[in-house]
């Protein structure tokens, strides 16, 4: 039997299917609630219910506590509606926010290639368009795998509105059986279903403000695909990208940055490699993504907006830079997936309240 859910304070009203969470519900009318791990465990999507009846699902007792339960909360990802339902969210209205509902698609592998020694890039043909906003990113269903994996879109809006091609950069987990299939097994011609878009991960324009995006590992997309969007749209205030991985193998994308950075010149791209060899010949920077970008830029962030995609090691490290170079939380934004495994032992930063 179907439920209305109503969102408060927006006072907005939509119809939740059966067994369908409250999340999904709101996400899927164009609703953004806060939320990060999907599964219970992390507690971001924590919601207070002022009238009617909901079964809590699989929350971990953890993330959602007997105290909270008995005061009406409940978790939006993992609740579902027992009758009509409203709820009280701590709802982010962002004026830079496009309003894209969230959808299911169906798409074709059109190309498969390894960009580094553990990350496969993957571009896929949409059945149908999957509108986004640079920076978002999409959860992919892969056969035998419980549950869905998320994946930053790594190709700008208007490279997929001309080739029709969304690009996933896949990076291959230890052990991972999700990452594994689809290094291992998936192929051009195959079959994947995606649903997207989700997250809040995009550029603040409204601020004016100067640019610098910090990046670790395969945590490039998302910077990669609102950089190319920037530039697409005739961004004008500068923007500093600073890329860290391991060594000159696994840095990938790095001469197109290298030619943008020629063209544009209100864009500077700094590299830098944490465990490069001796003698290898790289002129670039070494060490971490935190230390390089302290000291390319004097230690002063002030005036800028950052934005952290990476490890969350790498996250920590550059929020406490940033921090100390004076640059505060209302202009650092980041986002980082949570693995159920991830989310079962990750503590949130005292740093940064909000992912």
């Amino acid at each position: 039997m179907t439920h209305q859910l109503t969102i408060e304070p927006l006072g907005a009203a939509l119809d939740v299917a059966p067994g369908q969470t409250l999340l999904d519900a709101a996400l899927r009318h164009g609703i953004y609630l806060p939320h990060a791990c999907g599964h219970g465990l992390c507690g971001t999507c924590k919601v207070q219910v002022l009238a009617g009846e909901v079964d809590h699902g699989p929350a971990n007792p953890f993330a959602l506590m007997d105290v909270e339960r008995e005061e009406g909360k409940t978790l939006a990802c993992c609740a579902t509606a027992l009758s009509d339902v409203v709820i009280e969210a701590d709802v982010d209205e962002d004026p830079d926010a496009e309003v894209i509902p969230l959808r299911d698609v169906t798409a074709t592998v059109a190309r498969a290639e390894m960009l580094t020694p553990a990350i496969r890039g993957l571009w896929l043909r949409m059945d149908e368009p999957l509108p986004f906003q640079a920076g978002q990113y999409v959860q992919v269903h892969v056969p035998g795998v419980e549950g869905t994996r998320a994946f930053s879109i790594a190709n700008s809006p208007q490279e997929v509105q001309a080739t029709g091609l969304l690009e996933l950069n896949v990076r291959r987990v230890p052990g991972g059986a999700a990452t594994t299939w689809l290094h291992e097994r998936l192929a051009p011609g195959d079959r994947l279903r995606l649903s997207g878009p989700n997250g809040r991960f995009f550029v603040r324009r409204s601020a004016g403000k100067p640019l610098i995006f910090l990046a670790g590992g395969s945590g490039l997309s998302s910077p990669r695909s609102m950089i190319l969007d920037l530039l697409a749209t005739g961004w004008g205030q500068p923007i500093t990208l600073v890329y860290g991985q391991r060594t000159r193998d696994e840095l990938y994308y790095h001469e197109e940055f290298v030619a943008l950075a020629r063209r544009h010149s209100h864009f500077h791209y700094v590299p830098c490699l944490s465990h490069e060899p001796d003698g290898s010949g790289w002129d670039g920077a070494r060490g971490f993504v935190h230390e390089v970008a302290k000291a390319h830029f004097g230690g002063q962030f002030a005036g800028h907006q950052a934005y952290l995609c990476g490890p969350p090691p790498m996250i920590e490290a550059c929020l406490a830079t940033l921090i100390q170079g004076r640059l505060f939380e209302r202009d650092i934004h980041t986002e980082r997936f949570l693995t159920a495994a991830d989310a079962a032992s990750a503590s949130r930063s005292p740093l940064f309240h909000r992912i």
